[in-house]
């Protein structure tokens, strides 16, 4: 076996964080927009909006996004989230419906070839995602190709019992509650569900304004033109919210690109978090370049309580001044805080801290943002738990504390047969599997079974060049193999066990310093995937710095 040489390694990792920097803004945020957040379901919402809100007035737009979708089909018919990937049933069910519902004779080719590759892939019923087969069949439904009383009804009547409402539906309430109210509308009704529907009709608008509010009422819900059209399609259809739904069309015409497209949503926090994890590791805490983002973290901090999903004040999400709750970034950047120099933090930190502790689910695991939910795309999710007692652990709070034990006794539980973990946010298992195990390490417990299980699964899974990808035989990917070298090597395997991946990791280096992102981020959960650069930087200098610390290169 050949062996990493130094001074390759340190010009790989001082190119990879000056690749960083560079695209880093004056505010501090490590920008990786652009392209990236192009979308197929964020224009497939956003045409869809304005097609029920504003049809004349935003006709231009309409046709522009029309015309985008009808360029990005992919030559077998389908569309993917991202343009250019393999396709996806999801987003080209959506995409042929929404063609199928502005113009069924200009976009009938478009259509016909869109729905033969759903044919061809198994249809609505082969998506292994319950809750995207009932989106998708709204658009069939808004298509003509659902009868109203085929369509999956939304329960507005949850809107009455708000905590089991958000069990049930987590940060999917804004959107399931303006669906059902446009079910109210077109969907028959029995007299029971009418009556109820009618008694929930203003809580299920006072939630949805309530998001709408919180996030300063721009226009937008997550800043996310999907979300947003969702939301905003709803409340059009049941002739409700005027001036949220006004809002949104204006903000429509504010967000389209220049190609006619729309995006997904800025991920500010969620570049800068994996960025700045990958720069600490490698030693530039005490980089002047470091404190804009250290006051970006700050500054972005939630001082309000999210009403709509029970969350207390204290998080961070992953984009925006008034962003939705995350416990994946508010577990990270909590870590991250408290690697940077200085003690202005502290009190971010202690907050923080307060809102993960809030946040912990009954059985001792953590979701997306809503306690005890079981909310597949959701939570309980094995990552945020491991991100969540990282950022636990990095404040200062012992490895015998009652929060930690109670996750790592949950990890015994959540751990898969074969010894490896769910991700909610990125595909298959070697991410969640890495982040348990340097958990684990971290707690002081890389012996205890449920970490050893997790490290041969790691070992047992990396492929023979080196690298690793989702541990079912797919190539080798940038984040999967940065996750597996950090995480066995926190856990005390030696040098020579991750050499391959890190040679590995090495060849891939791209000119500039930086590394080619894959398809590994799940917009939904075996469903719709695209690609975080910062996120494949981010991980592999990580990898390769905390290579060097142990082989004392």
């Amino acid at each position: 076996m050949t062996s990493v040489r130094a001074d390759q390694l340190t010009e790989a990792i001082t190119e990879g964080a000056e690749a960083l920097f560079a695209a880093q803004r004056a505010d501090g945020v490590f920008d990786y927009g652009g392209s990236s957040l192009t979308s197929t379901l964020g224009t497939v919402g956003a045409v869809c909006a304005l097609h029920f809100a504003d049809p004349g007035g935003a006709a231009d737009l309409i046709e522009a996004g029309v015309g985008w979708l009808k360029r990005t089909q992919a030559a077998d018919g389908g569309w993917a989230m991202v343009p250019g990937e393999a396709s996806e049933a999801g987003p080209t069910a959506v995409a042929s419906a929404v063609l199928h519902l502005t113009g069924p004779e200009g976009n009938a080719a478009e259509v016909d070839a869109g729905q033969r590759w759903m044919r061809d892939s198994g249809g609505l019923e082969a998506i292994p995602h319950a809750e995207v087969v009932a989106w998708c069949r709204q658009f069939y439904g808004f298509a003509g190709w659902l009868a109203p009383a085929d369509m999956r009804r939304f329960p507005l009547e949850l809107a009455l019992l708000p905590g089991l409402s958000r069990k049930l539906f987590d940060l999917r309430v804004p959107m399931v509650y303006a669906l059902g109210l446009a079910q109210t509308r077109h969907k028959p009704l029995t007299r029971l569900q009418k009556a109820l529907s009618r008694k929930a009709e203003p809580n299920a608008l006072a939630a949805i304004r309530q998001v709408y509010e919180h996030e300063g009422s721009t226009g937008a819900w997550c800043e996310d033109a999907w979300v947003t059209g969702l939301v905003c399609a709803g409340l059009a259809r049941a002739g409700l919210g005027d001036d949220m739904v006004t809002a949104a069309v204006g903000w429509f015409r504010r967000m389209m690109a220049p190609d006619g497209s729309w995006a997904s949503g800025p991920l500010d926090l969620t570049w800068s978090m994996y960025a700045t994890a990958g720069l600490l590791e490698a030693g530039y805490a005490g980089d002047p370049r470091l404190t804009s983002v250290k006051e970006l973290f700050l500054r972005l901090q939630q001082d309000r309580p999210f009403t709509a999903f029970g969350c207390p004040p204290g998080f961070w999400g992953w984009s925006g001044t008034r962003g939705w709750p995350a416990t994946l970034e508010t577990g990270e950047i909590v870590s991250a805080l408290c690697h940077l120099p200085g003690d202005d933090q502290a009190g971010a930190i202690r907050r923080g801290v307060t809102w993960l502790t809030l946040q912990q689910d009954t059985r001792g695991s953590w979701g997306l943002c809503v306690r005890n939910t079981k909310v597949a795309n959701s939570g309980p999710c094995p990552h945020m738990t491991a991100q969540a007692v990282d950022g636990l652990l990095d404040s200062g709070v012992p490895a015998d504390d009652r929060r930690v034990r109670r996750a790592l006794s949950w990890f015994a539980k959540a751990q898969l047969p074969d010894g490896s973990f769910e991700s909610v946010w990125y595909r298959m298992h070697t991410a969640g599997t890495s982040a348990v195990l340097q958990t684990f390490a971290k707690a002081g417990q890389a012996d205890a079974l449920p970490a050893r299980r997790a490290r041969e699964w790691l070992e047992r899974t990396q492929l023979g060049d080196g690298s690793w990808g989702t541990g079912a035989g797919d190539p080798g990917t940038v984040e999967e193999t940065g996750w597996a070298v950090s995480a066995l090597l926190v856990a005390g395997a030696g040098p020579e066990v991750v050499r391959p991946g890190v040679e590995w990791l090495l060849a891939r280096r791209e000119p500039g310093g930086g590394w080619p992102a894959a398809s590994v981020n799940e917009y939904v959960r075996h469903v719709c995937r695209y690609p975080n650069p910062a996120l494949a930087h981010g991980l592999a200098l990580k990898a390769l710095a905390r290579y060097r610390k142990v082989a004392g290169r």
